[in-house]
């Protein structure tokens, strides 16, 4: 057993690190697109026989344009970059799903899903492009195949833990345990909360890439404050960056984004 691990800390720590288009975040994937891509398209097939869609034509198609032309330019960015494989792997989709829960989804591939509780939150077609733009960035930036690296990792940790206690008495076991649990479960929030800010200025720059309003992406979350009643997790304990925080992220990442939009624009090529 202690030699299976040791195999598994060495491949962990000496894969090759990537990096993020645009962001530059260096990240550590050990999920190839041939393992995760099949079960997502299968899962996502099998999530639209078990909802209905919506029968509102009009935010349908804003839904299936919008999200046409994001996708176009995420296309176009990844081809212009040196990303053709993984380009040819999307298979983009989009659909309204007839639900008052406020949430969107896009999964690893390009399957995307808008509920219509998020609507009126998204207010108008600009909103609409903030929230597809930031769920397609979480494809892109492969943050569902990047979190289940990072599970890898503290599974390995708990191990690790539980074999340099293994002499100690049960109660500095529990103690030992209860610490590394605490840790790295606020580690893993952390590292989600991270994924959710990069999806905020990924997704802003391509929504302006597709010729939508940027200042819109800061507005949809002021919206979702305003929703919430100003009531939120506190931020070190929770998923996500605070509503607060968003917003004035988007707001002074705006310049950056338009800047990288209009380089792309000019000649279809960012790094």
């Amino acid at each position: 057993m202690k030699k299976i691990i040791v195999l598994l800390i060495v491949a962990f720590l000496f894969v090759e690190c990537s990096t993020v288009p645009i962001t530059g975040r260096k990240r550590i994937n050990l999920v190839s697109d041939a393992q995760v891509l099949p079960a997502s398209f299968t899962q996502y097939s099998n999530f639209l026989e078990e909802n209905k869609l919506s029968t509102n034509r009009e935010m349908t198609n804003q839904i299936k344009n919008v999200g046409k032309n994001i996708s176009a330019a995420v296309d176009r960015f990844m081809r212009a970059n040196n990303m053709v494989e993984e380009a040819n792997a999307y298979k983009w989709e989009f659909n309204l799903i007839e639900d008052k829960t406020v949430n969107a989804w896009c999964m690893p591939g390009g399957k995307v899903v808008f509920y219509t509780g998020i609507m009126p939150i998204c207010a108008n077609e600009d909103g609409v492009a903030a929230v597809m733009g930031h769920e397609i960035a979480h494809a892109f930036a492969k943050h569902g195949q990047e979190r289940m690296t990072n599970s890898y990792g503290q599974q390995i940790g708990g191990l690790l833990v539980a074999l340099g206690t293994s002499n100690k008495s049960a109660e500095s076991q529990q103690i030992w345990n209860t610490a590394y649990g605490v840790g790295s479960g606020l580690g893993m929030l952390k590292f989600s909360r991270t994924h959710e800010q990069e999806a905020d200025r990924l997704g802003l720059v391509f929504m302006i890439m597709a010729g939508y309003d940027g200042t819109e992406a800061a507005e949809v979350w002021v919206r979702m404050s305003e929703k919430s009643g100003g009531s939120s997790t506190p931020e070190i304990l929770s998923t996500h960056p605070s509503n607060a925080s968003r917003i004035q992220d988007l707001r002074t990442y705006l310049p950056t984004a338009r800047k990288y939009a209009a380089q792309y624009n000019a000649n279809g090529n960012v790094k």
